[in-house]
């Protein structure tokens, strides 16, 4: 046989008077077993005695681990590890509640609640597609297309002659109104904010 450099390899089998508690789900192995006193006071051999303690504690942990069911998946050996069982605790503490904002403490002084997100779409029956609600091909605008349109009941004193009445046109100035009313009051709160 020829002499070469490579170091013994130990046996997978590792036999301990006490035995190791162990966590696969946080593969870790508790080692009750005292230390030898002497040896760990010794300097000369403390580093081979904890590096042959720690490869003995990690081959069982090993052992542990490929205990447990095996599946293969394109070549690949994978182990389902089991829940934790030992609870750490928390690095850090828990955060603090956040302070609520000015506005959040006028919004319950008032009792203002927020609204949900509704959003941008909604689905079209005719069509059988989601269009936007408002601008370009929006739902708000669906009356303006059609042929036909419902003229209400008789109109009120001060409104023009209903053959004069145009419901599309009449949706489409309230539409204009809404938005003046927007941008005035825009221009009101950039004012107010200065």
């Amino acid at each position: 046989m020829s002499e070469t450099n490579e170091p013994e390899r130990k046996p997978v089998t590792v036999q301990k008077e006490i035995p190791l508690n162990f966590d696969l789900g946080l593969l870790a192995a508790y080692d009750p077993q005292p230390l030898d006193h002497l040896k760990v006071t010794d300097s000369a051999k403390r580093e081979e005695y904890l590096r042959e303690l720690t490869r003995d504690n990690v081959q069982l942990l090993v052992n542990q681990i490929l205990s447990l069911p095996l599946q293969k998946k394109d070549n690949i050996t994978l182990v389902t590890l089991p829940g934790p069982i030992f609870k750490l605790p928390r690095e850090k503490s828990i955060p603090k509640p956040k302070e609520p904002t000015r506005w959040e403490k006028f919004a319950a002084k008032k009792g203002i609640q927020k609204k949900g997100k509704e959003g941008k779409l909604v689905f079209d029956e005719e069509t059988q597609q989601w269009v936007n609600k408002w601008g370009y091909k929006g739902a708000n605008k669906k009356a303006d297309d059609q042929w036909a349109v419902e003229v209400p009941g008789a109109p009120s004193s001060g409104e023009q002659d209903s053959d004069l009445m145009d419901p599309r046109k009449l949706r489409r100035d309230e539409r204009k109104k809404l938005i003046k009313k927007n941008m005035l009051q825009q221009k009101r709160n950039r004012e107010s904010s200065k």
